[in-house]
C-alpha cells in the first residue's frame, strides 16, 4: 500500500468540520468548544477559518450582513468565528488563521501574473486547491498536536467547492490518522408530528459524499438529546458508527457546549479516530463557568447604544466580554440594545431609566451620532456608569467639548471637515507615516492603509480607575480605528476634568480618558472586548460590571 507523501512528515493531525442543511448552526462554536475540549486534555491546538467568500478580508463588509470585525494581536481583520477560537482556547490567531476565496484568488493571480506558473494554464484544480492546502499545512508544526479547520458556508453551495476539494485531497495525502471530518448537521423536531426528522442530514450527508467526502462523526443541532433509535438511523444512512453520532444540543450558555459534547463522547472518539493518546480532561473550568452563569447573586441591566443593534452578531466579542464581566461579579448580565438612530431627547428617559450602565460601543460614521451624544450626556450627568469604546470614547470628548467647555461646534473632523473645534481629527504624522508604507508597499505595514490595527502599547496613569482595573503600569490592547483624539485641546479638556489616564509611551496617542467626580466613566480608544475570556474576563468590563451593580444597588 502507498504511503501518502506528507503522512510521515508533520507532527500536526488535522480535523476539518463542515457544515450542511442551513446556515449559522454553530460551526464556529463547535470548533471551537473541540479546541477547548482538546486543550483540557492537554493537547495544543490552533484553528483556521476558510470563508468562502470573494472579499479579501472582512474589514470592509457591512456588520449587518457579517456581524463584527474581529481584530487579532498582529492586526488582522477576520471573521468573527476566531473570536471564538480565542475565547473558547489559549490559541492566538493572526493572519494565517483565517482564509477566504478572494485572499485565495488574489494569491493565485499575484502568481500567474509574475510568471510562476511559467505560462501554464491556471485552473482551479490544482493551482487554487493548491493554494488552499499550503495555507492549511502552514499551520503544522512540532509546537501544535492538532489544527482544526472550519469550512465556512453549507456544503452545496458552489463557493465552497475548491476549498471541499482541497481537504478531500489532504484527506487522502495526509493518510487516515492524520485527517478527520467532523460534518455539523441539523435534526429538526416537527411539533405536529412529534417526531425528530433525520432527512435533512441524511441530504447533507449525501451531497458531502458526492464531492468524495466521508464524514467521520456527524454533529446533529438539535434541541434534545437525539434517543439511540434516532442515532442508529442516521448511522444507518450516512454511513457511520453509531457513536460517532454526537447530539449538539441547543444550551442556555455557549460555555456548556464543551460539556455536552464530553458527556456525548465526542472527545473520545476523537481521540480514537486520531490515533493519539492523552490524559482524560479536567473540565472543572467549564463546569464552574457555566455553575456560575447558571446561579448568579443577582444581576444588572447593561444599555448598548448602536446602530447595528439589529443583528446582535455586529458585536459579539463585546456581548461575551459583558457576560465574562458579570461571570467575574456572579452577576447575570441582561443586555439591552438601543438603536441609537431611534433615541431623541423625549424618549431617552423612558429608554435608558431603568439600565444601570450605559455602553456606546465602535462602529464608523455619523448616522446615529446624535443619539449616542445623548446616551453620553444621559450617562455623565445622571452619574450612571459609562464605558465609551473606540467610537464610544471619541464622542464622549465631543460631548464633554460640546456641553462642559460650551464648544458647540466641537466635533471629530470624520463627520465635520471645518468644525472650528476638531477635538478629534486624522492626524497627519499618522496619516502619512501610513500612506508612505503604501506606496512602498512595506509588507510590515499591510494594516489597513491609514487605519491603526492591531495591538498597541498604552501606559497607565496611577491613582486612576483604570489603572485600578489593571494593576498594571503598561497594557498591550487592540485597535481599529483611523481618527485620534486631538493634543491641540488636550489641556483644556484635562482642566475642566476629563483626564488623560492612559496614552502611548510616547506620550503622543490618547487612549484612554476618565472623567473625574464620577461613579465609572470610561472612554478608551481600543477594543478591550477582543481579549476577553470566560476563564479570564477583561479587566475593564469586570469593573464596569461591578461598578453598574453598586449603581444599582445605591437605587440608581
Amino acid at each position: 500500500m502507498r504511503v501518502p507523501k506528507n503522512q510521515k512528515k508533520l507532527h500536526t493531525k488535522f480535523i476539518f468540520i463542515t457544515g450542511g442543511v442551513l446556515s449559522s448552526l454553530g460551526k464556529g462554536l463547535a470548533a471551537a468548544s473541540i479546541g477547548a475540549l482538546l486543550e483540557a486534555r492537554g493537547l495544543r491546538v490552533t484553528l483556521q477559518k476558510l470563508d468562502p467568500y470573494i472579499n479579501v478580508d472582512p474589514g470592509t463588509m457591512n456588520p449587518f450582513q457579517h456581524g463584527e470585525v474581529y481584530v487579532t494581536e498582529d492586526g488582522t481583520e477576520t471573521d468573527l468565528d476566531l473570536g471564538h477560537y480565542e475565547r473558547f482556547t489559549s490559541a492566538q490567531m493572526s493572519a494565517k488563521n483565517n482564509y477566504t476565496s478572494g485572499k485565495i484568488y488574489y494569491s493565485v493571480i499575484t502568481k500567474e501574473r509574475k510568471g510562476v506558473y511559467l505560462g501554464g494554464t491556471v485552473q482551479i484544480i490544482p493551482h487554487v486547491t493548491d493554494e488552499i492546502k499550503a495555507a492549511i499545512l502552514d499551520l503544522a508544526s512540532s509546537q501544535i498536536d492538532v489544527a482544526i479547520i472550519e469550512i465556512g458556508g453549507t456544503v452545496g453551495d458552489i463557493e465552497s467547492l475548491p476549498f471541499l476539494e482541497a481537504i478531500r485531497q489532504l484527506g487522502y495525502e495526509l493518510g487516515k490518522d492524520n485527517a478527520l471530518y467532523i460534518h455539523l448537521t441539523y435534526v429538526p423536531y416537527i411539533k405536529t408530528a412529534g417526531e425528530l426528522k433525520t432527512k435533512p442530514t441524511q441530504h447533507s450527508v449525501k451531497e458531502l459524499r458526492a464531492i468524495g467526502i466521508q464524514p467521520d462523526i456527524l454533529l446533529c443541532r438539535t434541541d434534545r438529546f437525539l434517543p439511540p433509535e434516532i442515532k442508529k438511523k442516521i448511522a444507518l444512512f450516512c454511513n457511520v458508527e453509531e457513536e460517532a453520532v454526537i447530539t449538539a444540543k441547543d444550551v442556555e450558555c455557549i460555555y456548556e457546549i464543551p460539556l455536552v459534547f464530553h458527556q456525548e463522547g465526542l472527545d473520545s472518539k476523537i481521540m480514537e479516530y486520531l490515533n493519539m493518546w492523552a490524559r482524560e480532561p479536567d473540565l472543572s473550568i467549564w463546569e464552574n463557568i457555566v455553575k456560575t452563569f447558571k446561579n448568579p447573586k443577582d444581576e444588572v441591566t447593561i444599555a448598548i447604544v448602536g446602530k447595528y443593534v439589529n443583528l446582535k452578531d455586529s458585536y459579539k466579542s463585546l456581548n461575551e466580554a459583558l457576560v465574562h464581566g458579570g461571570l467575574a461579579n456572579n452577576l447575570k448580565v441582561n443586555l439591552k440594545f438601543i438603536n441609537a438612530d431611534e433615541l431623541t431627547p423625549e424618549n431617552i428617559e423612558k429608554q435608558l431609566k431603568d439600565v444601570d450602565g450605559i455602553l456606546v460601543p465602535g462602529g464608523f460614521g455619523i448616522r446615529g451620532m446624535e443619539g449616542k451624544l445623548l446616551a453620553i450626556n444621559y450617562a455623565r450627568t445622571k452619574k450612571i456608569p459609562f464605558f465609551g469604546i473606540c467610537l464610544g470614547m471619541q464622542l464622549a470628548v465631543i460631548e464633554f467639548a460640546r456641553n462642559v467647555l460650551g464648544w458647540k461646534e466641537a466635533n471629530s473632523t470624520e463627520f465635520d471637515k471645518n468644525t472650528p473645534y476638531p477635538v478629534i481629527y486624522l492626524m497627519k504624522e499618522w496619516y502619512d507615516y501610513r500612506k508612505g508604507c503604501i506606496e512602498k508597499r512595506d509588507e510590515q505595514c499591510n494594516l489597513g492603509g491609514t487605519m491603526r490595527l492591531g495591538a498597541y502599547p498604552c501606559k497607565l496613569l496611577q491613582n486612576s480607575k483604570v489603572w485600578e482595573a489593571y494593576q498594571k503600569d503598561e497594557i498591550f490592547e487592540r485597535h481599529r480605528h483611523r481618527y485620534e483624539f486631538n493634543n491641540a485641546y488636550r489641556k483644556d479638556i484635562e482642566k475642566a476634568g476629563l483626564k488623560v489616564v492612559g496614552t502611548s509611551p510616547d506620550d503622543q496617542l490618547v487612549e484612554i480618558v476618565e472623567l473625574e467626580n464620577h461613579p465609572w466613566f470610561i472612554g478608551v480608544q481600543f477594543h478591550p472586548e477582543f481579549k476577553s475570556k470566560p476563564i479570564n474576563p477583561h479587566p475593564l468590563f469586570k469593573a464596569f460590571i461591578k461598578a453598574s451593580y453598586e449603581h444599582k444597588k445605591q437605587g440608581g
